[in-house]
């Protein structure tokens, strides 16, 4: 990617953002010295700190900035650290704006139109790129982007069916298998947009879905599931022990609080909430901003800081279909030269 925005990277990939507490400064720095683009995910990310409950949004900029000079100081220099924030976030704003001062290369942004990017951004130096699922959306943010702020997306992701986490499509069509593949998403904002970068993602796991996605306009792919299974993942060995045990039957579809589907593991937790049962928040942070404490199923925190902790019955283990197929550790230049080969692509 010589010549354009990225060309600090050596590998065209972005590893996913992966949110509660999976893909922290350990991942991410560990990505990027591969001479990729590491990513850690602000979501809830000051659950470990001893006041979080008590002041959420000064525990997770702490947490945040700690954790961009971690990934930094592991990079070696290499590659690019980025975060990725989702705009549905009570503590958006904020966090986006704590990583910019701390000089981070990119701020990647979905659940939701990240209609205020680019001002956050404004003078920090930093890649804006939208995480969307459409050319439809493609358009309506790149539209919004320029009317507003006079600015065109550094990048933009276009995440298909088969990720792990929140989804960007009904959830009819991703039970019925209805959703246009990757592939043909891709080429068509690429042929809308041939001036910007296009990242692929979701159920990228070898060298062939890597050409794949390439040869359908994209200039890289984004892959985040493969990652857990690292030995440098900042997940605990519980939750990677989930997801190396899971087998296809054991990824759904499933109702998340925040409002859209998601992809994860099959669990007593999920199991419940399916039957509708409820759980109502013991301790709320306000996390997202679109959710009624009085309403929700479950806290969707707690369920992700379960997940971390490696707890099966109350956990959110969020994954794509790729964990279906993954059940060793490797570290993490193994899993880039699964991907792209000794010497990328």
């Amino acid at each position: 990617m010589s010549g354009s925005k990225f060309s600090q990277l050596t590998v065209p990939l972005i590893q996913g953002g992966m949110g509660v507490g999976i893909s922290l400064g350990g991942l991410a720095g560990a990505v990027a010295r591969e001479g990729a683009m590491g990513v850690i995910s602000t979501a809830s990310i000051g659950f470990t700190e001893k006041d979080f409950y008590e002041n959420p949004a000064e525990a997770s900029e702490r947490a945040l900035r700690r954790e961009i000079r971690k990934a930094r100081e592991i990079s070696e220099g290499k590659g690019m650290v980025a975060v990725n924030a989702m705009s549905v976030t009570t503590d958006y704003a904020r966090l986006v704006k704590a990583a910019a001062d701390e000089g981070i290369d990119a701020v990647i942004s979905g659940a939701g139109l990240p209609t205020e990017l680019p001002e956050l951004l404004t003078g920090s130096g930093a890649l804006a790129i939208p995480i969307v699922s459409s050319a439809k959306a493609a358009k309506v943010i790149t539209g919004l982007w320029k009317r507003h702020h006079g600015y065109t997306p550094d990048a933009i992701v276009v995440e298909g069916p088969k990720a792990g986490g929140h989804l960007g499509f009904d959830r009819e069509d991703l039970v019925g298998g209805t959703c246009p593949p990757l592939t043909e998403t891709v080429a068509e904002v690429s042929r809308l947009f041939p001036e910007i970068p296009v990242f692929g993602a979701g159920g990228v796991r070898s060298p062939e879905d890597v050409k794949a996605v390439m040869d359908a306009g994209a200039c890289g792919v984004q892959v985040a599931t493969p990652f857990i299974l690292t030995e440098e993942c900042d997940a605990s060995e519980g939750f990677k022990r989930a997801i190396a045990e899971a087998g296809e039957d054991d990824i759904f579809i499933l109702k998340s609080p925040v409002g859209m589907p998601g992809r994860g593991l099959k669990t007593p937790l999920t199991e419940a909430v399916a039957a509708g049962r409820r759980f109502p928040p013991s301790k709320c942070v306000r996390c997202i901003r679109t959710c009624n404490p009085a309403e929700t199923p479950y806290c969707i925190t707690e369920a992700l800081k379960n997940a971390y902790l490696g707890n099966r019955e109350t956990g959110l283990f969020f994954s794509g279909e790729s964990g279906a197929y993954i059940n060793e550790i490797k570290t993490v230049k193994q899993v880039v030269k699964s991907l792209f080969g000794k010497d990328g692509i």
